[in-house]
């Protein structure tokens, strides 16, 4: 399927729900933790496939602001599987010219993880490749609470005029600000639902629901799956088919 996708029509940006370990793993008999550990993997192919087609942007929906009300132990889990990850796979993402970034309350994460983050963020801030963006104790409806702060904050100092508002001058105050709205949304686990990821962004997404198909169970050719569906569509942003033609 690879050779089929035209690498001249990419979505620039796409973002992934990553859900369904813990039923995965529920599946298997397992611990929700061990579906989490699984999900490595599938985080790891398509990170890989994204490098090979050349897409530019790539956000991981990791851990919501809601996921901290799961199990103690499973919370746990994820924040050890977390700086474990990042400590195996930076060096990778590094020779592979992948920049890491991170979206959300990052005063929230142990500390452990916190340093590991930022650790590798100023390792990778040189890259020039895939961005590949974890969103981790992120919430759309926060971002969008704390941007408008900021923007009352320049208002209130005179750097900014409320005439001087508009959409792309808001886009500027996101957390995201340097990355381009997202073209293709991929979603595991069988949900309909964007689960409060990426609000402003993905106004104009194209949406792919993964109905019988866990996150660990994701793979490369997944991946490519989902941007042929992509590449079928007609994107017409408000105007007619005739328009776009």
């Amino acid at each position: 399927m690879k050779e089929n996708i035209d690498l001249g029509n990419l979505p620039a940006h796409i973002a992934v729900i990553m859900d369904g370990n813990g039923r995965w793993a529920k599946q298997q008999g397992a611990m929700r933790i061990f579906g989490h550990h699984h999900g490595v993997k599938s985080v790891r192919d398509t990170v890989e496939g994204c490098v090979e087609l050349g897409v530019k942007y790539l956000t991981l929906y990791t851990f919501s602001t809601e996921n901290w009300s799961r199990p103690k132990l499973e919370v746990d889990g994820i924040m050890q599987l977390l700086v474990k990850t990042i400590g195996e796979e930076i060096p990778d993402l590094h020779k592979n010219n992948v920049r890491l970034k991170t979206i959300g309350e990052l005063d929230s994460l142990p500390k452990s993880a916190r340093k590991k983050l930022l650790d590798s963020i100023e390792l990778t801030k040189n890259n020039t490749g895939l961005t590949l963006i974890l969103a981790l104790s992120y919430s759309g409806k926060w971002e969008i609470v704390q941007a408008t702060k900021k923007i009352a904050e320049k208002i209130k100092t005179g750097e900014l005029e409320v005439e001087e508002i508009s959409e792309k001058v808001f886009s500027q105050f996101l957390a995201t600000e340097d990355a381009p709205d997202v073209d293709l949304m991929i979603r595991t686990g069988g949900d309909h639902r964007i689960s409060n990821y990426l609000l402003w962004q993905l106004a104009y997404a194209e949406l792919y629901f993964m109905d019988d198909l866990f996150w660990p169970e994701f793979r490369k050719q997944h991946l490519f799956d989902a941007i042929l569906s992509y590449q079928q569509r007609e994107r017409r942003f408000g105007k007619t088919s005739e328009q776009i033609k």
